[in-house]
């Protein structure tokens, strides 16, 4: 969602450096390197990309007490609202978030996917496959 791709960019932009977005439950990405930020409203496009740090899960005030101030999410109360009264949840912590400087939409995706749509809980890639999504928006990557 655009409101929270926008404060993520707010808060990158303002210098700080970590990061983390939450999901509900125990569920996250395990053996990666990027981060791809595929924003679905108001367009599904990608918009960005960053260093994955690593992924937390345990119970959800534990985690909010050690890592509530790298998320999105503006205070605790949010936090329980997002959270729709689960126990448990998950950090996705991550760094040097990127914005790319031409978005990729949502056609072009699909045509170097060759899936028509995205994945809810996201998808792994291999690395040929960013070299082509980022080249598409503008960047390179190592």
């Amino acid at each position: 969602m655009e409101k929270f791709w926008n404060r993520l960019c707010n808060q990158n932009r303002s210098g700080k450096s970590k990061h983390a977005f939450v999901r509900r439950g125990v569920v996250g990405p395990k053996n990666t390197k990027k981060l791809f930020f595929y924003v679905t409203y108001p367009r599904k496009e990608i918009r960005g990309f960053a260093d994955f740090i690593e992924h937390i899960n345990g119970d959800s005030k534990d985690l909010w007490d050690s890592l509530g101030e790298e998320s999105l999410l503006s205070s605790y109360e949010e936090y329980k609202d997002f959270l729709q009264g689960r126990k448990k949840a998950t950090f996705i912590r991550f760094t040097n978030l990127k914005e790319l400087p031409i978005p990729i939409q949502d056609e072009t995706i699909s045509k170097i996917f060759g899936k028509k749509r995205m994945p809810q809980m996201g998808l792994y890639i291999s690395k040929k496959i960013a070299q082509q999504l980022l080249s598409k928006g503008g960047l390179q990557i190592d």
